[in-house]
């Protein structure tokens, strides 16, 4: 396969172990991983040695608040930021906390994260960072799981922390404001006989004190990183120094490889949040490499104006920011006149077609690019030229969409909290890798174990099945959880749960997730995110939860409807109503209905996947009802609470 070397063979299965595919690793890699790099064996070195090489560059920015109006991006420069880091060391150090200690982070991307991470990366302490989005149970959960004996936080998510006393307070001792702390919250701090400073004065605890940094070595952990999973309690996934270091070598080795290497002039623009690890990693790179990390205001509506005065060169996303972008743009091109709208049309259409013959998209927009394309790229700051695209799968028509108006490249990457979140993604100029995560990074092997209740099979022509990865990169265990650990790691291969399959031209599709899987009662089996990942593909649909069990013979659906499609429809069919409404009238249920059957026919799905009734919610899924976890997944529990008594009623009324 292109793209690929083979390094391994597969090997059939035993009454006991599934067939394996053979391990690829990057045509990137065919001479071996990356070496590694010399003086990097540490997180804390990729920020010292940019100090050194980069003192006086740019390095974090934040947008300066006079009158309640933003103003331009104020900057710290690289050695600015590493004598806060200093000091801030010290202070972590007088208070007794040592190498190996535990130093939580509570809150949304800002400058003092960034610092408080760079200051447990100096002395070898555990950052451990705290959800935004995961509220006070799970907070409370991370900070005495970890045993968590200082805690960073935002100024608005001091209440939060506090919600967590005094169960936390068995291990946490000194809470330490961004900013401010109100005299209130000093007093039930106090109460339950913690410390809690402002910033400020707490660069100051410290003193003339000198504390030598520890040696850090690369089996070092750096962070316990927890992942909010779709059930039970989050699991504290172990990130050590080598797996960091080895996910900068192998990035930084692909970038060369397709000429679009990372360099001081670079800005990135920092709102995906440090607690996931796929942010981390990519601000890791920045800094590495010397470049820019300015911040957003925490305000997904302001984030294309803050673009606008940053001008990012990379900007990463999840697919829910891009279909956002997406749907403002569609409506825009809608509310234009004629002639914008026609223009637009071909200017579309004929860029889309140099890029399905193969030309790069920087030559395929010929004079459309600046009379029509320029505005898009204009609206994302004007200087974007990569945009990479994680966490969740992103919709085929919407990465087709952006690759053709963004006038940048459009890349959509796969990777696990448990990998070091880089992974697998796809290659700039290559339109074959649409819809796909892309070949491996040069720093992993990747294979597919066979998955024979689902059907998969890895050695099949088409190969199919659970991928599975295996390279320095890969995390070093669940904490105290060393049962969870055996079941994924097994012989040096890290098993994802989910389901992939090779295209012929080296790049891997994601199509299922190995535990979504029920029986009906007429014993057919459902892989039920393959078939939402199906569905999902119909412009009427924004997102779809399909449900069935095995004490019923057929599936059943609650979907969020594409707005703008059901009131196009329901103008053109002489129905009224708001949106509310609509979603509750029959008529456009039964049409619907009509679309999912006619889709399922043309997909040629079987009879029993074919969804039989639905409800339509007006109101997206979403993290605050507790069904999507942080990264977008559907917490497939938790919906079946929450829709309970719809999904009864779809049952009982078409029995």
């Amino acid at each position: 396969m292109k793209h690929l070397v083979e390094v391994e063979k597969g090997r059939e299965g035993t009454n006991t172990t599934p067939s394996v595919g053979p391990a690829y690793r990057s045509a990137f890699a065919k001479d071996g991983f990356p070496p590694p790099i010399p003086g990097l064996d540490s997180c804390w070195d990729i920020f010292r040695l940019a100090v050194e090489k980069y003192p006086n560059s740019q390095m974090l920015g934040r947008r300066q608040i006079v009158d309640g109006k933003a103003g331009e991006y104020t900057w710290q420069s690289y050695k600015d930021v590493y004598d806060i880091v200093m000091k801030l060391g010290t202070s972590i150090r007088s208070l007794g906390i040592k190498k190996g200690g535990r130093c939580g982070i509570y809150g949304a991307n800002c400058p003092e994260w960034i610092m408080s991470m760079e200051a447990c990366n100096a002395h070898g302490i555990y950052c451990v960072p705290l959800y935004d989005t995961l509220g006070a149970g799970a907070v409370e959960f991370i900070l005495c799981h970890a045993e968590v004996e200082i805690a960073f936080v935002e100024e608005k998510k001091i209440g939060e922390l506090l919600k967590t006393l005094p169960a936390s307070a068995k291990f946490l001792k000194t809470i330490v404001s961004f900013d401010k702390v109100k005299p209130e919250q000093r007093e039930e701090v106090e109460k339950h006989g913690l410390a809690i400073y402002e910033w400020n004065d707490f660069l100051l605890v410290g003193g003339d004190k000198q504390y030598d940094l520890p040696v850090k070595e690369k089996d070092d952990i750096c962070t316990i990183m927890y992942t909010s999973g779709t059930t039970g309690d989050p699991k504290g996934v172990l990130i050590s120094n080598r797996s960091i270091i080895s996910v900068i070598a192998g990035l930084k080795l692909l970038l060369e490889s397709v000429n679009e290497e990372i360099g001081v002039g670079d800005v990135y623009m920092s709102y995906l949040p440090l607690a996931h690890i796929f942010d981390r990693v990519v601000e890791e790179i920045f800094i590495y490499h010397g470049a820019s990390i300015g911040f957003w205001r925490g305000d997904v509506k302001g984030l294309v104006e803050d673009m606008g005065v940053l001008k990012p060169t990379i900007f990463c996303a999840v697919p829910r920011v891009l279909d956002r972008i997406y749907s403002g743009l569609q409506a825009k091109i809608s509310a234009g006149g004629f002639l914008k709208k026609a223009l637009f049309g071909i200017g579309y259409n004929y860029k889309k077609g140099n890029i399905f013959k193969g030309a790069k998209h920087q030559d395929a927009g010929f004079v459309f690019d600046k009379l029509v394309f320029s505005k898009v790229k204009g609206g994302l700051g004007g200087r974007v030229r990569v945009i990479l695209s994680g966490a969740a799968p992103l919709a085929k028509h919407v990465e087709e969409f952006m690759r053709v108006v963004t006038c940048a490249h459009v890349l959509q990457g796969y990777g696990l909290t448990e990998t070091c979140a880089a992974t697998m993604v796809s290659l700039p100029n290559d339109i074959s890798m649409l819809g796909t995560v892309g070949p491996p990074v040069p720093n992993i092997d990747v294979r597919l174990e066979s998955v024979p209740e689902m059907g998969y099979d890895a050695l099949g022509t088409t190969p199919r099945g659970e991928i599975c990865i295996r390279g320095e990169s890969i995390f070093s265990g669940y904490y105290k959880r060393d049962d969870l650990t055996q079941e994924v790691l097994v012989d040096g291969w890290f098993h994802t749960g989910d389901v992939g399959e090779w295209q012929p031209n080296g790049s891997m599709k994601i199509i299922d997730r190995k535990k979504n899987i029920f029986k009906l009662s007429q014993g057919e089996y459902v892989a039920v995110e393959n078939l939402e990942n199906i569905y999902g593909n119909l412009p009427e649909i924004d997102s779809i939860w399909v449900y069935g069990n095995s004490f019923e013979s057929f599936l059943i659906a609650v979907i969020n409807p594409n707005r703008q499609a059901i009131e196009n429809w329901a103008q053109s069919n002489g129905i009224s109503g708001d949106f509310e409404a609509l979603c509750g009238n029959p008529k456009v249920k039964e049409y619907i209905l009509g679309q999912i059957s006619s889709f399922a026919k043309e997909k040629k799905l079987k009879g029993f996947e074919v969804i039989k009734a639905v409800h339509l919610d007006p109101e997206p899924f979403d993290i605050e009802r507790d069904l999507l976890t942080p990264t977008y997944k559907k917490k497939r529990p938790q919906l079946l609470k929450y829709y309970q008594d719809v999904i009864n009623g779809l049952y009982q009324s078409n029995k």
